[in-house]
């Protein structure tokens, strides 16, 4: 985290393992190929250390599939450089 100079979406929950992955992932989704949010850095965090580098919850992994999104990613903690 923490690139400057770009546009940056970061999702947020508690622990960083079911809601903002999801929502990482789904955005990520959403967005393919589209022109106008190219260069845009997507990523996800949690408030807490909990789960800081851990993966999904493996029902959030299962939903993300079921819907054909695919999620790859590793816990994560938002902190100060995330404002920079």
């Amino acid at each position: 985290m923490g690139q400057t100079g770009r546009m940056r979406i970061c999702f947020v929950c508690l622990g960083n393992i079911c809601r903002s992955p999801a929502a990482e992932a789904v955005f990520v989704e959403l967005a393919a190929g589209r022109s106008d949010v190219r260069g845009i850095v997507v990523e996800s965090a949690g408030t807490g250390p909990w789960h800081v580098g851990n993966p999904p919850h493996a029902s959030t992994v299962m939903e993300a599939q079921r819907r054909g999104i695919p999620i790859d990613h590793r816990g994560q903690q938002f902190g100060v450089a995330d404002f920079i």
